[in-house]
């Protein structure tokens, strides 16, 4: 059986990968009472006083909203918000297994913008945070921005920031291995979608002084046809490609130090990764078929080479760092996920693999590494506290240790919940 044929099965045979279960006894009319009338109106009592404390006696203070409108889900494009179910189902089972976070998936039944953000916006005394999840380009743009200001809870495009966090976390690893500064590299990064332009942006604010950022008629300049360029793009481009250089991949890649691929499959031809320097370092993050293979970029001279497939080394996963960036904010009850939280996010994983471990199939660590949430959540914890988005106050060495406590905990329960 293929793995999609395993997955339709696995799919029909569960009706779905979730479930709602209590957390709380109830067995008797006494826990009744308690659980329900009249004993729950003492909690409503409490929470008219103060909302916050909605984060501590009901369930929205661990949980999270993965809503779509199934504008882009995938490689798949535009399938609607029935079709994009599965996708937002599966990424709820990975917030409760890597990161011990609660997540409901809401598919949206509109395109429309503006009424998107209307409803996501009344959605708020439900949740302790937003992910937004395959929405197209440029929209998903103004639909974060719209929340991130309308709403005192953290919103997170994953398909933006979880692929850049990723994305610059491998590229931290690959740069300690083979002893290249991010602000001395050149950087080519093909694609200039959601995801490329949050990598692009996130490498900025890590030091990366050399960019080149393309689309799909080569490279990209401030001045350019701006009929080919988004708001988002246009502010890159005041930063980077500082020489105006023009052409091809293949033309604009030779001499470069990194190739990042976020846009079609097998672009990255072995003639353009020799083109690279010594030491190359390429990621090839197109799904689900990367830019280049892991075996021929290695092939080619590349000296590392990272993909999105889980069958090959060094994978540039979200996993691993979804579910710790929001363990990380529900756990200080963030009002936002800032460009501090990424940052901090990105060099939790980076500095997971000691110097003396870091190989050329080894620069990021693997999706199931039990310490990448925990490290990830005390980061993110730490930079929200020092930045002043966190509404309470925690030790982020005892945030580590309980993420990795409650996720060892579920793995260890898996078993037995999968076999009732």
């Amino acid at each position: 059986m293929d793995l999609n044929q395993e997955s339709l099965e696995i799919h029909k045979q569960h009706n779905g990968k979730l479930e709602t279960i209590p957390k709380a006894k109830l067995a008797d009319a006494h826990d009744l009472s308690v659980l329900y009338t009249p004993g729950v109106a003492e909690p409503c009592r409490k929470i008219k006083e103060d909302k916050d404390l909605s984060f501590e006696y009901t369930c929205r203070g661990n949980m999270v909203a993965v809503v779509t409108d199934g504008t882009r889900v995938l490689g798949l494009g535009n399938i609607g918000p029935e079709a994009g179910m599965p996708v937002m189902e599966g990424k709820a089972v990975l917030y409760k297994v890597f990161g011990a976070v609660d997540a409901v998936p809401i598919c949206l039944d509109t395109s429309d913008k503006d009424k998107f953000i209307e409803t996501v916006r009344y959605l708020q005394p439900n949740f302790a945070g937003i992910n937004l999840e395959d929405i197209e380009s440029p929209k998903c743009y103004d639909i974060e921005d719209a929340l991130i200001e309308r709403m005192d809870i953290p919103v997170f495009h994953d398909d933006q920031h979880g692929t850049a966090i990723a994305c610059a976390a491998a590229l931290l690893g690959g740069l300690r291995l083979v002893k290249k500064d991010i602000g001395q590299v050149r950087i080519i990064a093909n694609g200039a979608g959601a995801a490329g332009t949050a990598i692009v942006r996130l490498l900025l604010d890590l030091g990366a002084k050399n960019i080149i950022m393309l689309n799909s008629t080569g490279a990209m300049y401030e001045g350019m046809d701006m009929t080919r360029v988004n708001r988002v793009q246009a502010e890159l481009l005041k930063e980077t490609n500082r020489k105006k250089e023009k052409g091809s991949l293949a033309e604009v890649a030779k001499g470069a130090d990194v190739l990042l691929g976020v846009s079609k499959a097998n672009l990255f031809t072995p003639e353009i990764i020799k083109g690279m320097n010594p030491d190359a370092i390429v990621l090839a993050m197109a799904n689900p078929n990367p830019e280049t293979s892991y075996a021929a970029g290695k092939e080619a001279g590349a000296r590392v080479v990272g993909t999105g497939r889980s069958d090959a080394p060094n994978q540039v996963n979200n996993v691993l760092v979804f579910p710790g960036l929001f363990r990380g904010a529900i756990d200080v009850r963030a009002r936002k996920i800032n460009e501090e939280m990424k940052i901090a996010a990105t060099h939790a994983i980076a500095e997971l693999i000691p110097e003396s471990e870091l190989r050329e199939d080894y620069v990021i660590p693997g999706a199931f590494d039990p310490n990448v949430a925990p490290a990830v959540a005390a980061a993110v914890a730490k930079a929200a506290m020092e930045t002043g988005v966190a509404r309470i106050t925690v030790d982020p060495e005892e945030v580590r240790r309980q993420t990795l406590r409650r996720t060892k905990r579920l793995r260890d329960l898996m078993p037995t919940i999968l076999a009732k």
